[in-house]
């Protein structure tokens, strides 16, 4: 797909780390006024973190969770896409989408800067880990790793536990995204926090992200939440990284906070021509990454 005729030279990402309770109303109210701050002071692409309209639901496996699910265009797109119209800004979001009777999604909508639906993407990745219980809910996606082309730049998005994945980040690169920006709900389990494991489950995260950047050559944004919810206390630490895998800004590890952070979309073509990984790649010698194992 070619770049939008619109995409400028340099763009302001707006990250917006916060809280998630109960009710509903109270967190998208809470996004939309982290929207408004956000354009405020300059950003022009917003992402929200993963599911923020919902205390995180898979903590547990509850049918009674499925009512919190709803279509997609529907009432919360609908009021972040009034946002991005009434401040010219690109709004990125996860919505627990209730796709058809039975077939539930996590899924991101990008909203363009003039309220239209730039985009939508499945999570693709659902893990199924203590108090993660993602599988129970979430159908994975079937709509690949498209990139979107917005007002602001050519974007991808994936969704928490894609982050960990280096195949989805080189096909969002492929696909034409000049910034990656991945939704999130990630933190720590009650014996982790404080000690050596949960110091180095942050740090394996905060390189995963870097690593993405520094191996496909454009910018990745991690917009977490923060706080704690049921035996969960989210990390916070939203980032965002340059081509180099520089840490650009990085949020607290504890509170909410909304960053705005330039991104010098000309530095893409620059540190690839320097660092040439996708000219080098041997994809005829790939094939053996569709298997599941070498035996």
């Amino acid at each position: 797909m070619s770049d939008s005729p619109h995409t400028p030279a340099a763009v302001a990402v707006g990250l917006v780390q916060m809280r998630v309770e109960s009710p509903r109303e109270a967190n998208v109210q809470r996004a939309l006024d982290r929207i408004s701050q956000a354009a405020d002071a300059g950003a022009q692409i917003v992402c929200l973190p993963e599911l923020f309209a919902i205390p995180y639901p898979c903590q547990d496996e509850d049918h009674a969770r499925f009512d919190q699910a709803e279509p997609i265009p529907g009432p919360t797109t609908g009021r972040l896409a009034d946002a991005a119209r009434r401040h010219g800004v690109v709004v990125v979001g996860s919505i627990f989408e209730r796709r058809a009777p039975g077939l539930y999604h996590n899924t991101a909508v990008v909203l363009d800067a003039d309220g239209s639906l730039a985009g939508v993407y499945r999570k693709m990745h659902i893990p199924d880990d203590p108090l993660y219980y993602e599988k129970f809910y979430f159908t994975p996606g079937d709509l690949g790793f498209p990139s979107f082309a917005t007002r602001h730049g050519r974007l991808g998005v994936g969704i928490c536990w894609d982050q960990w994945f280096p195949e989805a980040a080189r096909l969002l690169a492929l696909a034409g995204a000049q910034i990656l920006l991945y939704p999130t709900a990630i933190g720590w389990l009650p014996a982790d926090r404080g000690t050596s494991e949960g110091d180095s489950q942050h740090g394996a995260w905060e390189t995963m992200i870097r690593s993405h950047a520094v191996a496909n050559g454009l910018f990745v944004v991690a917009v977490n939440r923060t706080g704690r919810e049921g035996q969960l206390e989210f990390w916070g630490g939203s980032l965002a990284c340059d081509p180099n895998g520089n840490v650009l800004a990085r949020a607290d590890r504890h509170g909410e906070q909304t960053l705005v952070v330039p991104c010098h979309l000309g530095q893409i073509d620059a540190v690839r021509t320097h660092w040439p990984f996708l000219r080098d790649r041997r994809i005829d010698a790939y094939g053996d990454l569709l298997k599941r194992f070498l035996d």
